[in-house]
């Protein structure tokens, strides 16, 4: 299909094969759109697509100015509960977005939204976990038919300081118990490093065992102890890790590794992706988090402007950080025939949310009863 009137040409691939050959001009256009994230890489979406994508569901959209690749939306159609394009990447992904070169932003958003109509008369497109900057937003600028934005997944971020000037940043009863942790970390002769790139498949899979360890007897994501979720980290994070887009870090603690952790890397932002440790530092008193937090911020560093980011969850023991909340958000867009599921995908998601929050609201409800 060709976008009318445009020196752009956009084309719909739904061959895997194809889909792999593209990992080269996929690496290029990743470089040259600015909020590329480590979750549009072709090495993680491609290896998502071999563990979780379903026959015949591929749906690349390619946006392409004289042969050369400046735009791509890599979605996948499923069915269930109502007919929608979504992008691939699934729940496993922190954050979802099309490409676009950012010399080709506007045309390229303009000519997605004109190819993503035509391919969505009668189904949503659903766009999950959209962080503040996405390129995406160019595509939901130029929809012509129904949309909406809703808040979606929390995100915590901080700047990418040593660790001595994140402490800084703390209240200073606060500061002082940290510091006393990293005192404690010296003292245990706790040691880690950012493991070779011939090291990286064995190191995932150390991370993936110690967090199974870590978990057991406790409520675990399911999908982090499932064998496809292990394939597609080892198979993805090796060929990141080979081009600077991913590092797997090991502690030690007397000569054995007792931590792995994983960080996903794209531009400005360290993205703190998944780690385990071995229980029996819990009963060393060492902080783990403090550990952790220690060494993602010294790969971190490196330039004004980057980020440290926790990615999505707002749990507890992330706020001793004092982050920055980040909101992502849910970009709905539909064709004219499928503005009835647009409005009934927006009343079950605000339903959802207003649960959730009578959910959060119950236990303080009881305490003060």
């Amino acid at each position: 299909m060709t976008a009318a009137g445009r020196a752009l040409s956009v084309e719909l691939c739904t061959d895997e094969a194809e889909f792999a050959a593209l990992a080269e001009e996929w690496g290029r256009l990743h470089a040259s759109c600015p909020s590329a994230t480590p979750f549009q890489t072709h090495a993680w979406l491609h290896s998502w697509w071999l563990s979780y994508g379903t026959p015949g569901g591929l749906r690349l959209f390619l946006v392409r100015r004289d042969g050369r690749l400046v735009g791509a939306a890599p979605l996948t159609i499923e069915w269930r509960p109502v007919p929608r394009l979504v992008p691939i990447g699934g729940a496993i992904s922190d954050f979802r977005d099309v490409l676009l070169d950012e010399a080709d932003a506007e045309e390229g958003g303009q000519a997605l939204a004109d190819a993503l109509a035509g391919a969505a008369r009668t189904a949503l497109v659903d766009f999950r976990d959209v962080r503040p900057g996405s390129a995406v937003e160019q595509v939901y600028r130029h929809w012509r038919g129904p949309r909406c934005r809703l808040r979606d997944s929390t995100c915590l971020e901080l700047p990418a300081l040593p660790m001595s000037d994140l402490i800084k940043r703390l209240p200073t009863t606060r500061a002082q118990r940290i510091r006393n942790k990293v005192n404690r970390l010296g003292r245990l002769g706790v040691e880690w490093r950012v493991v070779g790139h011939d090291e990286t498949e064995n190191a995932v899979r150390r991370l993936i065992e110690l967090h199974r360890l870590q978990w057991e007897g406790k409520k675990v994501t399911p999908e982090h102890t499932r064998p496809r979720f292990m394939e597609h980290l080892t198979r993805s994070v090796v060929p990141m890790a080979r081009s600077g887009q991913a590092a797997v870090t090991e502690f030690l603690l007397e000569g054995s590794v007792v931590a792995v952790d994983l960080h996903l890397l794209s531009g400005g932002l360290t993205g703190e992706y998944l780690y385990g440790f071995h229980p029996r530092l819990r009963d060393s008193k060492l902080d783990v988090a403090t550990m952790l937090l220690r060494a993602s911020s010294e790969l971190a560093c490196g330039g004004e402007g980057r980020v440290l980011s926790l990615l999505r969850g707002d749990e507890p023991y992330k706020y001793r950080w004092c982050p920055e909340t980040v909101h992502n958000e849910r970009l709905l867009m539909a064709g004219p025939l499928a503005a009835p599921l647009l409005a009934a995908s927006v009343s079950h998601a605000t339903a959802r949310r207003a649960a959730k929050k009578v959910l959060r609201r119950k236990p303080e409800l009881q305490a003060h009863g």
